[in-house]
């Protein structure tokens, strides 16, 4: 695993292609590619407006026309969430996969519904919302055991209740990777992008380029512990926020964006205030603490 100082020419590509997004949600991103508990609220929003009832679909793009044909007046059954893809499962058997990519964005549009804005590849609606899909990486029908094949690449999701975890800690015992590597490997823990991977090694004292293999079994269990807990504060939220109120003196609802982490894209360390310094792990920067994240 090649481990050196960041570099502006580094890449933001992920293990398995399954890379961030820019989507739009409501949500207040603190990073541009949004992680599993942005897809996550998507779904838990799609769930409440759409799910139930027939819909009408559309690609005012074009590019979709015959998938939006195929969806037209379908009822959607369900959308789910698995890391950072979404699945949207109809009464006819087909599955929507959508994965958004560094650029997809999903928007909501609320009655009177606006007629289509940009390069709009689906839309969804009834008569009370509309959700609008635009440049997404993938965009395309499925059947059930074509989604269960990319599921089965997946790794724990700590935000579904099904997540295999002695998987992942088997997984963790068994690499010489580092550390700050493994955690952004979707095989293993599926939804933990840049953001998330910064602030859960800071939280749990770890060093990004610490040996997986080294990690204990109490570290492990804290490591994903907090993952659930801060994943599941992302999906409630909106946004990323990782501090802790009673540090910072504010609730999180009410925390300023330069409060919301400790190390990630920070220059001193908002805990201890040494300062942060930057590694190129996985293919992709890391911010952390020397003092806080000792080697």
């Amino acid at each position: 695993m090649a481990i050196a100082p960041w570099s502006s020419t580094n890449s933001y590509s992920e293990k398995l292609g399954l890379g961030c997004a820019g989507c739009e949600l409501g949500l207040r991103q603190t990073d541009p590619m949004p992680e599993g508990h942005t897809i996550h609220r998507l779904a838990r929003l799609l769930n409440a407006s759409l799910a139930g009832s027939p819909v009408q679909a559309s690609s005012p793009q074009g590019r979709f026309a015959e998938g939006a044909e195929r969806l037209d007046e379908l009822t959607l059954l369900s959308a789910q969430a698995w890391g950072k893809y979404l699945f949207c499962e109809f009464d006819s058997g087909d599955v929507l996969h959508v994965h958004l990519g560094l650029i997809g964005k999903f928007r909501s549009r609320k009655a009177p519904i606006p007629d289509p804005v940009g390069q709009v590849r689906l839309r969804l609606q009834n008569e009370a919302i509309a959700w609008d899909l635009s440049g997404p990486t993938r965009c395309e029908l499925m059947s059930p055991s074509e989604q269960e094949q990319i599921v089965a690449r997946l790794g724990a999701d700590p935000l579904r209740s099904d997540a295999d975890v002695p998987a992942a800690q088997a997984k963790f015992a068994a690499s010489r990777q580092a550390v700050g590597a493994l955690v952004l490997d979707q095989s293993v823990i599926a939804g933990i992008g840049n953001v998330y991977r910064a602030e859960l090694l800071f939280l749990c004292g770890i060093h990004p380029a610490r040996q997986s293999n080294s990690v204990t079994e109490s570290e492990f269990a804290l490591l994903w512990s907090e993952t659930v807990r801060l994943l599941r504060i992302g999906e409630r939220m909106g946004r990323i926020v990782t501090t802790d109120p009673a540090e910072i003196g504010a609730t999180r609802s009410r925390m300023k964006s330069e409060d919301r982490l400790y190390a990630y894209h920070r220059k001193t360390c908002k805990r201890c205030g040494s300062n942060i310094e930057v590694l190129k792990i996985g293919g992709r920067p890391i911010w952390f603490c020397p003092s806080c994240q000792p080697a």
